[in-house]
């Protein structure tokens, strides 16, 4: 897969997606599939916004009933369900649980009649083939049991558990690749680093965009006859620049960062704290805390992570959970993202609904445009199918309808996920880290492993990632500058400032004609994605 540069100035589109996080990589791939011709660029690269920087989870909102939600939840809950069957490599159940602490009765029977309408709107969790997959419904455990599981949990007034599950993402960098990957191998002309400067326009309709190389800084136009913007947390920003009357829609962004620690728990714990939650969540031998919930109003491009904010945020997590003793030298790595949420005039982003909105233009005064807003990672596949069906209605065309609900992705053609790694331990002997290969590749990992030299299968840092996936990413996967392979196509600095930086920008550089000055530039890029705002 390359960047295909080439069709994308000379031919025309059926439909040209703006933003290659998960909507606008869900709906390439979906648009493709049923055969419309499509066009996707990214400005940076695929997933390296919000759709990289959550809380990891795939989860139907529990809640989301609070505010009777009923239709979000339920959607949520059918989409988990089918995350984990196009994607059972990087999607795999994750059980919850949600202490109780000085509840009454009341209380609790809230809580626990709320757990059995999660049941009930799940009622086909376990339409899946793969037993590992399976969820059971939701119980409630003792103190002593809980205590037993988790000391951590340890504190006044604590009165046991009720246990739930949802699922979690190994990595939700790799579920929009292999989108791409997909709609690459559907047709689809798609490249990352071509930024969309503006709209092109025949009379008032948009025919397209003008695009900008972000490498070689060359522009060029995209010819379309739709265009769809899904831009997270710019779209907003991007259409105030679009002609016509002003969008009537637009976007309160949510500051949520993220802590990554040594592991203290071994469940999921959904934490209540005062208005508000957070997660302590068990991810590849860490746990992350998540998240912060504040309005941003700043240039997305600039949100980050303040010494202020891991503080104010171990101070919470240690108020609600005292037995952690966290201190800010257990932080291993922290990151921040930013919730694209429709706008409904509260201006509070913690009960603002997190529900999408497909917008076509044709009321603002301009044919030609649809925009997606607001949403979260577990819909993007279904928002993706709503935009799909919305596009070929409006060309007219016949198409083939969705499946993308059971196609699975390229890496998930397999059946059962265990027996897929004892299968590549079994042909492929040796490896140290497979299971983590399996779960980052499942089904293509053999195309990672045709060509690798023995010596690049050795680990390279704690994330589990190897040189045979630098190199493969390089030659694969598009990717382009260091952040990407780092980042992104290998988790080598997710855990923290990564080991062997030099030996992959040495890599990188042979293969992409880097000179040295080049190769620093490359090294000096990551250095504030390490380092705290102040």
């Amino acid at each position: 897969m390359q960047r295909a540069l080439s069709r994308l100035s000379s031919e025309q589109f059926d439909l040209l997606i703006i933003g290659g996080g998960a909507t606008g990589c869900f709906t390439a791939r979906d648009a493709a599939m049923r055969g419309l011709k499509v066009a996707l660029v990214e400005a940076n690269d695929f997933a390296s916004a919000t759709s990289a920087h959550n809380s990891k989870l795939v989860h139907g909102g529990l809640r989301y009933l609070r505010n009777m939600e009923i239709g979000l939840v339920r959607e949520s809950l059918r989409e988990r369900r089918y995350l984990q069957r196009i994607a059972p490599h990087l999607v795999r159940p994750l059980p919850f649980l949600l202490p109780l602490y000085n509840t009454g009765f009341v209380e609790r029977t809230k809580l626990g009649i709320g757990l059995t309408l999660y049941d009930l709107l799940s009622f086909d969790r376990n339409h899946l083939d793969d037993p590992a997959q399976k969820m059971p419904g939701h119980r409630f455990i003792s103190t002593s049991e809980a205590l037993a599981r988790e000391p951590v949990l340890e504190g006044d007034g604590f009165a046991g558990a009720y246990e739930y599950h949802d699922a979690q993402m190994y990595s939700p960098e790799r579920i929009a690749l292999e989108c791409v990957i997909d709609a690459d191998a559907h047709g689809a002309a798609v490249a990352n680093h071509v930024a969309a400067d503006r709209l092109l326009m025949q009379g008032k309709r948009v025919i397209g965009a003008s695009m900008r190389d972000g490498l070689s800084g060359e522009a060029f136009d995209i010819q379309a006859k739709l265009t769809l913007v899904a831009a997270g947390p710019w779209a907003d920003l991007f259409l105030e620049h679009a002609p016509g009357k002003p969008a009537q829609h637009k976007l309160l962004r949510s500051k949520g960062i993220h802590l990554l620690l040594p592991q203290i728990t071994k469940s999921a714990l959904t934490m209540e704290a005062g208005k508000g939650h957070f997660f302590v969540l068990p991810w590849r031998g860490h746990t992350l805390l998540g998240t912060t919930d504040t309005e941003f109003r700043g240039d997305p491009a600039t949100v980050a992570v303040s010494e202020k904010d891991i503080g104010d945020f171990l101070g919470l997590v240690n108020n609600y959970l005292p037995a952690a003793k966290l201190t800010r030298a257990a932080v291993e790595h922290f990151y921040a993202g930013l919730r694209p949420l429709v706008d409904d005039g509260s201006g509070q982003t913690y009960n603002a609904s997190r529900r999408s909105e497909l917008v076509d233009h044709h009321a603002d005064g301009i044919d030609g445009l649809l925009s997606a807003l607001g949403g979260k990672w577990t819909t993007s596949r279904n928002l993706a199918e709503i935009i799909t069906d919305k596009v070929v209605k409006k060309l007219g065309v016949k198409a083939r309808y969705c499946f993308t609900d059971n196609t699975p992705l390229p890496g998930g053609r397999f059946d059962r996920f265990k027996p897929l790694v004892k299968g590549f331990e079994k042909t492929y002997p040796g490896i140290s880290t497979m299971h983590h290969l399996v779960h980052m590749f499942g089904a293509r990992l053999p195309l990672v492993l045709k060509d690798a030299k023995v010596a690049d299968l050795a680990e390279l840092g704690q994330s589990g990632d190897t040189m045979a996936q630098v190199h493969f990413a390089i030659r694969h996967e598009m990717a382009l500058t260091l952040e990407d392979v780092v980042m992104r196509r290998t988790s080598l600095g997710q855990f923290g400032p990564p080991r062997n930086l030099a030996k992959v920008a040495d890599t990188m550089g042979a293969a992409l004609g880097w000179d040295e000055s080049r190769r620093w530039r490359e090294m000096d890029s990551l250095a504030p994605i390490f380092k705290t705002s102040g």
